[in-house]
């Protein structure tokens, strides 16, 4: 009999596939804007936009962040990628037997300043104690629930003046052949910074996890207006959004290598390691996809955060087969395939 593997549940092809053959293929079909099928990062219904994410990182503590704060700003981020204004949380956490109260009191501290650091309160939740090894030490299950965002329609309208917009909320479906490619920040730093300090590597003296809430920015690029779609790259990376990208939006990607922003340590150990740096989970980034009218007005105001202080335009949507194509620092061209799986695994 088959059995599940790690890639699996790790955000890329294999994960996909996976999905479509033994998970939702079981479910009715909705009647919604965003349905399930979508694959969205949430879904919305009756204008209510909602989503839930499951936190398995290992260690539950790293540089830069633990299992609470990714667990809120996870959850917030997938609200607010699609143009929505997160209003609260829900958590539910499941504990092994002989778990150190302090770790328990470490973790509920973090997620109360994430949330409040975000603006969004956690209003409900449960909690489950299971026998010692049924769990490793903690599992965290978080929901959030989100309204459209008061600028939401003012955005489309300033798309809509260069182009026709397709849809009212910020799909993965929207993008179309001209649209500006802008990352919100540098690639790979969680994913690097996670796997050195678990396995001892010594790259996360250089390199901390991103992990923080992204509302706040998205926000700040909704008001500027021209915005069309909007994704944080967590699970299979950068290279897993662009290619998810070109499938539901039927365009192809022209990506320039050198204008994504890398730190050198993230280059570095993944050269070591053997794992492309384009393909590891963010969970403090976010991918946007903008009319090129409103492209450097959009860089400009997300680098105005804190957030987005490092943003850059990266490339553009092109009419052309549904894959992405990426210019290198030599002046090659190479494709940029979606990861079988993320190579990291548990970083989330």
């Amino acid at each position: 009999m088959p059995k599940v593997i790690l890639n699996h549940g790790a955000g890329g092809e294999l994960m996909q596939t996976f999905l479509s053959d033994h998970i939702t293929k079981h479910f009715p079909k909705m009647d919604a804007e965003v349905p399930l099928d979508s694959m969205d990062d949430s879904a919305v219904v009756d204008d209510v936009v909602f989503t839930i994410d499951g936190h398995t990182v290992k260690p539950l503590f790293f540089p830069g962040g633990d299992i609470g704060k990714i667990s809120v700003a996870g959850t917030v981020n997938d609200i607010s990628v699609m143009g929505a204004t997160p209003l609260a949380l829900a958590c539910s956490v499941i504990m092994e037997e002989g778990l150190d109260i302090d770790v328990v009191d470490r973790v509920m501290d973090s997620m109360g300043r994430t949330a409040a650091d975000a603006g969004v309160p956690i209003a409900t939740g449960d909690t489950k104690v299971v026998e010692s090894g049924a769990v490793d030490q903690m599992v965290m299950s978080t929901s959030a629930i989100g309204k459209r965002s008061a600028d939401l329609d003012a955005n489309f309208a300033k798309a809509a003046e260069y182009r026709k917009v397709d849809h009212r909320w910020c799909t993965d479906s929207n993008v179309r052949p001209g649209d500006a490619i802008i990352v919100s920040g540098y690639m790979g730093d969680h994913g690097v910074a996670l796997l050195s300090f678990r396995e001892g590597y010594g790259f996360d003296s250089e390199v901390q996890s991103d992990v923080a809430p992204l509302n706040r920015m998205i926000a700040k690029g909704l008001k500027a207006g021209g915005i069309v779609a909007m994704k944080d790259p967590t699970r299979g990376g950068l290279a897993n959004t662009l290619n998810e990208w070109c499938a539901k939006s039927h365009v192809g990607m022209d990506i320039d290598y050198p204008s994504i922003p890398l730190r050198d340590g993230v280059v570095n150990a993944c050269e070591l390691l053997g794992i492309d740096p384009l393909s590891i989970g963010n969970e403090g980034k976010c991918v946007i996809g903008v009319v090129p009218d409103m492209a450097d007005e959009v860089l400009k105001a997300i680098r105005s955060t804190p957030e987005g202080k490092d943003a850059a335009i990266i490339g553009r949507a092109v009419d052309g087969p549904e894959r992405v194509v990426m210019r290198t620092e030599v002046g090659g061209k190479r494709i940029l395939e979606a990861p079988a799986g993320d190579p990291v695994p548990r970083i989330c």
